[in-house]
């Protein structure tokens, strides 16, 4: 479910939102520890930066003049283990509950919520089939998406009303504001770092590591995932991509591995205390106090670790897919 909202909306608050309001009191109710599947909800919450059409991979595309298109679909292998990886995580902590399963849905049942629900899982499909195809940009993809899923909310599934509508605008606006004046914040900024000339002090201080690539991005790594506990993601990716691009480029490391394990870590911030963004969403859907939901999600959370350090060790699992979907 994560996943296929995830190439819904590229937000993990939002994802996270809808989630947590949907499904966190169904699994309440069926007898899960609510902190313990409040934690399992906002560990899938962010996969949506990872998952096409991602904000962050946006974001970073911009800052590092790196091909978005190449970074989305660099991203859907790299989404999909770390959904595999909660369920795992899920599997091992819940297997200690004593929860009675729900009676199964019957096959007229599954038939009626997959009909239902077609018309919403086409639009991640015409995402990445247009990008891989060549039929559109990024650019386009997000107006392609934006009017097909305004099409369908007004026409098919009716959900969305004229007076809603103007809501829809206003938000988006205002959304759209607030980022643009991160990212003018965040040019400011990167002329200011070029000035002081940080990103060749960044090089000099990490010379030890670059004759080794994976050791240079164990040691970058562990640097954002100390700046993702104290920093939220969008201004994180804006400040912190100029200073670490000249490294990642001195050291021969392909830009668009690094950016996916980037937004990787940037994502796993989200749910890093004492900022917690998305920890503080699920918090608050969940009429939760952070301590617990901080201690829901921490197996989590750690699945998401090893996803990104095995991404590091075998690059293989970012870069062959990559290729594959670049073809």
């Amino acid at each position: 479910a994560a996943c296929l909202l995830a190439a819904l909306s590229g937000s993990a608050v939002a994802d996270t939102a809808a989630l947590a309001a949907l499904l966190l009191p169904m699994m309440v109710a069926a007898g899960h520890d609510k902190a313990r599947a409040g934690g399992l909800i906002a560990s899938a919450g962010i996969i949506a930066p990872v998952i096409p059409p991602s904000i962050g991979f946006v974001i970073f595309g911009v800052a590092a003049n790196v091909s978005i298109s190449k970074l989305f679909l660099a991203g859907i292998v790299p989404g999909l283990l770390m959904g595999g990886a909660i369920a795992v995580a899920w599997w091992w902590v819940a297997k200690r509950e004593n929860v009675r399963p729900p009676a199964k849905a019957s096959w007229a049942e599954r038939g009626e919520a997959l009909r239902a629900s077609t018309w919403a899982l086409v639009l991640p499909v015409i995402v990445i089939v247009g990008l891989k195809m060549g039929v559109f940009t990024p650019t386009e993809a997000a107006v392609v998406a934006a009017v097909y899923a305004l099409a369908v909310s007004m026409l098919v599934y009716r959900e969305l009303t004229l007076a809603q509508l103007v809501q829809v605008f206003v938000s988006a606006a205002k959304t759209t504001s607030v980022i643009m004046f991160l990212v003018a914040a965040a040019m400011v900024s990167a002329w200011l770092i070029t000035v002081a000339q940080i990103p060749a002090q960044m090089v000099d201080l990490l010379q030890p590591f670059m004759g080794n690539q994976t050791l240079l991005l164990v040691a970058i790594m562990v640097l954002v995932m100390a700046v993702g506990t104290a920093m939220d993601m969008t201004p994180t990716i804006l400040i912190m991509t100029p200073v670490l691009m000249p490294v990642i480029k001195a050291a021969g490391i392909d830009p668009v591995y690094f950016g996916v394990l980037f937004i990787i870590n940037n994502a796993i911030g989200l749910i890093t205390p004492p900022v917690g963004t998305v920890l503080n969403v699920v918090a608050g859907v969940g009429k939760m106090r952070m301590d617990e939901v901080t201690k829901g999600v921490l197996p989590f959370m750690l699945a998401q670790f090893i996803v990104m350090f095995l991404m590091v060790f075998f690059p293989i699992l970012v870069t062959g897919p990559a290729r594959w979907f670049a073809n």
